[in-house]
């Protein structure tokens, strides 16, 4: 199994452009009709980490 490490100072900023939805949904709100919002808003954040902190995959041993 593998899983990410990030070296980031906690200083930074990184900027996510969100949908009102997906800013709703990560606040907890359940779309019903459209499950996929919550999931996107947590693509969004990932990729902007993912430019701006090194991130490193590592094995782990189970």
């Amino acid at each position: 199994m593998s899983y990410l490490t990030a070296e980031a100072s906690g200083k930074g900023k990184i900027a996510v452009e969100l949908t009102p939805e997906e800013a709703l949904a990560l606040t907890g709100v359940k779309f019903n009709g459209n499950p996929e919002v919550k999931a996107e808003a947590h693509r969004k954040i990932r990729k902007a980490f993912e430019k701006t902190f090194d991130f490193q995959y590592q094995d782990r041993l189970d």
